[in-house]
């Protein structure tokens, strides 16, 4: 059950964060949700064999690359997931900065067991 209200947490995050920025679009609250899992994986599989491949850059740039990779996930994650779009790799970029604080707000929400 938890899993489940996570799930729908991090798709309302999606849809208001997607809501407040012009260059990305979701098409409702079923591909907020397909985004959701999609993102989960995404993240889960493919983001850490990134970081660890660009550890270097990101140890230069201090950590910032790290927004680059949620950036270039998220527009993968737009080529993936039917019903939503982002303009360019700069909203995709701002997407990934504002869900992260818009997730974190709402998820604070959440009640621990």
């Amino acid at each position: 059950m938890r899993m489940i209200i996570h799930w729908i947490i991090s798709a309302l995050a999606i849809l208001i964060t997607a809501y407040i920025l012009p260059g990305v679009h979701v098409d409702g609250f079923v591909a907020a949700l397909i985004l959701a899992v999609v993102l989960g994986a995404i993240n889960m599989f493919l983001r850490p064999i990134l970081v660890i491949l660009t550890l270097p850059i990101t140890v230069l740039t201090l950590g910032l690359f790290v927004l680059v990779i949620n950036a270039l996930l998220v527009l993968l994650a737009s080529y993936i997931v039917p019903g939503f779009t982002v303009a360019s790799f700069w909203w995709a970029l701002l997407f990934g900065i504002v869900l992260a604080i818009v997730g974190a707000v709402l998820h604070s929400f959440e009640k621990e067991e």
